[in-house]
């Protein structure tokens, strides 16, 4: 299970990558920069709360997950 720390830096991460994606569309349909750098910041507010939340609701799902030891006997495969 990954840390919440871990969970945290891969949020911010892709939320930069995509970010700088949303702010050019933003730009590109508007034609302002400030409008579309503005359009990635509050994306990215609202979006990195939602992919931490994401994240952290699959760790608890335990289907499509194989056992280590499984894997190592051949079993599951």
């Amino acid at each position: 299970m990954e840390t919440h720390r871990r969970s945290i830096m891969k949020s911010i991460s892709w939320r930069l990558v995509a970010t700088v994606c949303t702010s050019f569309a933003g730009w590109f349909i508007t034609g302002s920069l400030q409008a579309g750098i503005s359009i990635g910041i509050v994306d990215c507010l609202i979006k990195i709360g939602i992919y931490y939340g994401h994240e952290r609701a699959w760790q608890r799902v335990s289907w499509g997950l194989v056992r280590v030891d499984r894997v190592q006997t051949g079993e599951g495969i």
